[in-house]
């Protein structure tokens, strides 16, 4: 949720800049920023897995939700309304790297602690370095022990089932592109 901290302390921190303007003024830029707070907390509320929340946040992000780009360029035009051109230019760049910044966070995956993961798949009957429960988990596209499999170290991501197939293709066959990425993402490098 480092997307809504950002927002949260660039609320704090520009708030005060429009104090002198006129009261439609503040009024704009409050709603700016309302349109910023109320998009991420719509996400955070409508996502029903971590990964679509993190798949949202990015199109935020890449600037792919024009709701959220209206509000940023209100918030930009009114904080740097009083700028020189070559000091707003610079206060665009520092947007755009906060941005970038921002994807680059947001695509890093959430660590589970290897014990923890062990734990939970325990927890769930399952051991954690048992590569069939690992396969048939992938094939019965249960992402949650999938992850935790993932998270636990105990199995080879690279593992083949009965049929030759590994994970990844399981993941591939069973047309889930979800699975697939993690597993592919999740797979050491090749030497």
């Amino acid at each position: 949720m480092k997307l809504a901290r950002s927002l949260i302390l660039a609320f704090l921190v520009a708030a005060p800049l429009p104090a002198a303007a006129a009261p439609e003024d503040e009024d704009r830029f409050l709603g700016h920023m309302l349109t910023l707070v109320q998009s991420v907390v719509r996400i955070a509320a409508h996502a029903e897995t971590p990964q679509e929340s993190l798949r949202a946040f990015d199109e935020v992000l890449a600037g792919r939700n024009a709701g959220v780009n209206r509000a940023v360029m209100g918030l930009f035009d009114e904080m740097t309304l009083d700028m020189s051109s070559r000091n707003r230019d610079r206060v665009a760049a520092i947007g755009r790297d906060l941005a970038t910044l921002g994807r680059k966070d947001m695509q890093r995956q959430p660590s589970v602690e290897p014990l923890r993961a062990r734990q939970d798949l325990n927890a769930m009957g399952l051991r954690y370095y048992d590569e069939k429960q690992f396969l048939d988990a992938v094939k019965r596209n249960d992402e949650l022990a999938v992850e935790l499999f993932i998270a636990g170290r105990g199995v080879n991501l690279a593992g083949r089932d009965a049929d030759g197939r590994s994970a990844l293709e399981i993941a591939r066959d069973n047309g889930n592109a979800p699975l697939a990425e993690l597993l592919a993402r999740s797979l050491p490098a090749a030497r």
